[in-house]
């Protein structure tokens, strides 16, 4: 019931970004479609500096430039970089690319992700191949968050204000008891779960799950931080998220949509006001614009969370030594 209020009440409620962002740089990965493509026109119609839209295709990235440019305020200047979250070369290239030619960063949205649902290894993210949800969803979207953590630091140094990184995440996280959560290498475990698995449909909203526990470990141990760290459920949205869809799933996906799914720019909106959130949604969750309560399996097992956050840290260290210091 509270997905339906969610869904068909608060919805209504979404507020239409309306602050000005003159003067700021804003980055969105996945900007070329969907959520980050409606953030970023919302961005660019209220003034932003500089947007840079963060794709894996660039033909893509600058057909959507064009359509964002349409609405865009007068002197906004949009750049396309290129950044493919299944590869970690370059995801490092693009924070190096970040570090060094941007002056500042004032929002940066880890938005991309997908929905992977049948079994692919993504390698480069550890001696094994490890499973494609798990990969972007979490390791890839973690190990972008380590990276570009710095600029947003010397960002509030230098510029006297408080960065927010938003990571989207998704109610979906609450489709999964996490019954792997016994085991004793938990990423390991999830890293390597198969479509013979009777836990399968549940990896995307593991991958979401997982995020969860992330960004509370995050502020369990960084209470106070320059920058502001939260992740947001835009909340079941019309976008090409599921694209991979097929046979009764992807109609029965469908129909759901048709039926109670937010529009893209309604879902953008949650984005666009997580990123002025404040402070005091530093390690939070947030649900229709504001701190919300994410799943119990999350509130009630910060045991787990602080397993997940060790295992985390050695993987990312695994992929590039030293890194986990960026937090």
């Amino acid at each position: 019931m509270g997905f339906i209020h969610s869904q068909f009440i608060e919805t209504r409620k979404l507020p239409c970004p309306s602050e000005s962002y003159s003067g700021q740089t804003i980055v969105i990965t996945g900007s070329n479609t969907g959520l980050g493509k409606e953030a970023a026109r919302h961005y660019a119609r209220l003034g932003v500096k500089r947007l840079i839209l963060a794709v894996r295709n660039l033909d893509k990235g600058e057909a959507a430039k064009k359509e964002i440019a349409t609405t865009a305020a007068i002197g906004v200047e949009i750049q396309v970089w290129q950044i493919d979250m299944a590869k970690p070369t370059s995801i490092k290239a693009f924070a190096t690319r970040l570090t060094s030619e941007l002056d500042r960063v004032d929002i940066f949205h880890a938005n991309a992700g997908l929905v992977s649902v049948t079994y692919n290894e993504v390698q480069g993210f550890g001696a094994k191949g490890v499973e494609m949800n798990i990969a972007i969803n979490y390791l890839a979207t973690y190990l972008l968050v380590a990276l570009v953590l710095p600029k947003l630091k010397t960002t509030a140094i230098e510029h006297g204000i408080r960065p927010t990184l938003v990571i989207t995440s998704s109610g979906a996280h609450r489709h999964t008891q996490f019954p792997q959560k016994s085991e004793p290498n938990l990423l390991r475990v999830v890293s390597n779960n198969r479509e013979d698995s009777p836990h399968w449909m549940e990896q995307y909203p593991l991958s979401k799950l997982l995020g969860v526990f992330a960004i509370r470990s995050i502020a369990e141990e960084y209470p106070s931080y320059p920058v502001t760290i939260n992740v947001v459920n835009p909340g079941l949205c019309h976008s090409d998220l599921s694209r991979e869809a097929k046979g009764l799933q992807k109609v029965a996906f469908g129909l759901m949509k048709a039926l109670v799914a937010r529009t893209t720019e309604e879902g953008s909106r949650t984005l666009v006001s997580a990123g002025i959130a404040g402070p005091g949604s530093h390690g939070q969750y947030l649900d229709d614009c504001k701190v919300g309560e994410p799943s119990e399996v999350v509130t009630q097992n910060p045991d787990i969370g602080r397993r997940l956050w060790v295992e985390l840290k050695e993987k990312l260290e695994e992929i590039q030594p030293g890194v986990t210091g960026n937090f």
